[in-house]
C-alpha cells in the first residue's frame, strides 16, 4: 500500500509539514510513503484541447496511491491558498461531469484520505468557534465529490507562538499514521440509522408514557396527541444534535 502526503503550505518544514511528516512516519513497513510539496509544482488548470503536463504528473501520483494525506494550514478561517488552488485546478480530473454540470465520482472512487490542518487559534477558541471547520469542510466536499472515503482528520491549534510541536501531538499523529493502512469501508447506512433511531425513540416514549398513563399522570383523551408530538419533537432535536457532533463539528483540538 502506498500513502501519499500532499503538503499545501508556504513552508516546507513548517509546523503543518511536521505534522504531516509525523503521520507518515507512523506508517509501518512494508507500506511506502511519498510527500509532494505543492509549491514545487507550477500547475495551471487544463484548457480545452490542452492538458496541463504538471497536473498529469500529479494525477499519476494520485492514481498510484491508496491513501492521500492532505495537509494545509488554516488562514482567515479557510483552507490555505496553495491547497485550494490545487483542488480547484484538479476539479476536472477528480470528478466527471454530466450534461447538466453535475459531478460524479470517477477514477479515484473508493480511495481513502486523511486531512490535517493547523491554526493560530488556541485549543479552546478553536473548540468553541470552529476556526478550522471550513478547512476540513472544503477538503471533505472535494473528496466526497471524487468518491473518496474519509479515514480521519487532525488539527494542530495554537501555532502563533509555537516553535516546537508538543510530543503528545506528534505521538497522536504517528498513531494515526499507523492506522492509515486499515482502510474503513464506505458507510452508506445513514438513512437506516436514522430510521432505527426513530423506532427506538418511539418505543421508549410509548413505554414511558404508558407507565405515566398507568399512574394517571396522563389522561386518556390526550395520550396519543401527546405521544405523537413528543416523539416527533424529541426525534428532530436528538437527530439534529447527533448530526452536529458527527458531521458538522470537526475535530478541533
Amino acid at each position: 500500500m502506498k500513502i501519499l502526503g500532499i503538503l499545501g503550505a508556504h513552508k516546507q518544514t513548517g509546523l503543518t509539514a511536521q505534522m504531516l511528516a509525523a503521520v507518515l512516519a507512523g506508517v509501518p513497513t512494508p507500506h511506502t510513503v511519498e510527500t509532494i510539496y505543492l509549491e514545487d509544482y507550477h500547475f495551471q488548470p487544463d484548457q480545452v484541447g490542452q492538458r496541463d503536463p504538471v497536473l498529469d504528473e500529479l494525477t499519476a501520483k494520485l492514481l498510484e496511491s491508496d491513501v492521500w494525506v492532505l495537509a494545509a494550514p488554516t488562514y482567515w478561517g479557510g483552507l490555505a491558498g496553495k491547497m485550494k488552488d490545487f483542488l480547484d485546478c484538479m476539479r476536472g480530473r477528480l470528478v466527471r461531469f454530466d450534461h447538466k454540470g453535475g459531478t460524479h465520482p470517477d477514477r479515484f472512487k473508493n480511495k481513502h484520505y486523511m486531512s490535517i490542518t493547523s491554526c493560530y487559534a488556541s485549543t479552546i477558541e478553536n473548540w468553541v468557534t470552529g476556526v478550522t471547520d471550513n478547512s476540513f469542510r472544503t477538503i471533505d466536499k472535494v473528496m466526497s465529490a471524487a468518491g473518496l472515503i474519509k479515514i480521519k482528520e487532525l488539527v494542530l491549534p495554537g501555532t502563533l507562538l509555537m516553535d516546537k510541536i508538543p510530543e503528545q501531538k506528534l505521538s497522536q499523529a504517528q498513531q494515526l499514521g499507523a492506522k492509515l493502512i486499515t482502510k474503513p469501508k464506505r458507510d452508506d447506512n445513514t438513512m437506516k440509522r436514522y430510521i432505527e433511531l426513530f423506532c427506538m425513540i418511539a418505543v421508549m416514549a410509548f413505554l414511558t408514557m404508558g407507565i405515566q398513563f398507568l399512574f394517571h399522570l396522563i389522561t386518556p383523551g390526550t395520550f396519543w396527541l401527546t405521544y405523537i408530538t413528543f416523539v416527533l419533537i424529541f426525534y428532530v432535536l436528538l437527530a439534529s444534535i447527533l448530526h452536529f457532533f458527527t458531521v458538522v463539528k470537526h475535530r478541533r483540538r
